[in-house]
């Protein structure tokens, strides 16, 4: 947090946290949490109030969007971490952040077809089979050996 007496901050009017919440929709606690993350800055005024670049409301717009495919708060961060705090992200800054993530949601997205099409063939079993249930143990090498505790069963594994 960055100390400054200035109601105003680095550059342009500034938000209290009461605005931030309201205007970018989230609550109070979401934007400190926010800001214990990383993921957003502030400073405190003079009487020890926080105080918010207005760049900080698309940044939390890129946070829920991110969070809404799914992406982890770490990996946000990650993108956001070259983005100094009093700048507002633009379309080439949105462009990046949405190459660096597209591998990761292409991975989920195969994941998630994979478990759409393999998992009415668990359904009613009950036996999650340990042999052959690509949900539960896929690609399991110790299973093509034998079944059983494979690394508690004496012999060649």
């Amino acid at each position: 947090m960055v100390e400054l007496d200035d109601e105003h901050g680095p550059r342009g009017a500034a938000l209290t946290v009461g605005e931030v919440a309201r205007r970018s929709g989230v609550a109070v606690s979401t934007v400190h949490f926010y800001e214990t993350k990383g993921l957003i800055e502030s400073w405190r005024t003079g009487g020890n109030q926080r105080r918010y670049h207005r760049s900080v409301l698309r940044r939390i717009a890129i946070i829920r969007i991110a969070q809404s495919a799914g992406i982890s708060l770490a990996t946000v961060r990650e993108a956001l971490d070259g983005l100094p705090h009093d700048r507002v992200p633009g379309s080439a800054d949105w462009n990046r952040f949405a190459r660096s993530w597209r591998d990761l949601l292409d991975g989920r997205i195969v994941a998630l077809l994979q478990l759409r099409d393999q998992i009415t063939s668990c359904i009613g079993c009950g036996c999650l089979s340990l042999e052959d249930c690509p949900l539960r143990n896929a690609e399991d090498q110790l299973g093509k050996s034998g079944p059983g505790p494979r690394r508690l069963v004496p012999g060649p594994r």
